[in-house]
């Protein structure tokens, strides 16, 4: 599965906001956006205070993508 980030990149940009002012706001590493740039995962805690910052929902800034050959409905 990939992570996706596109629908943050978009609000960002809707905001007016910068990633580096984005980045300060939810006191996060540049390590951390980098990582999001290459579309890694990151912590959930992070994720939890971009939400707070942003007001929004998980949902609304980040999806999972699946990739080819993997089956939801079979456990790993």
């Amino acid at each position: 599965m990939k992570v996706s980030y596109n629908k943050l990149w978009k609000i960002l940009i809707d905001k007016k906001m910068s990633k580096s002012k984005l980045r300060d706001a939810v006191n996060m590493s540049s390590n951390t956006l980098a990582k999001m740039g290459k579309e890694e995962t990151i912590s959930m805690e992070v994720i939890m205070r971009i939400c707070k910052v942003l007001q929004c929902d998980i949902g609304d800034i980040m999806e999972i993508i699946p990739t080819e050959g993997h089956d939801y409905n079979h456990e790993a």
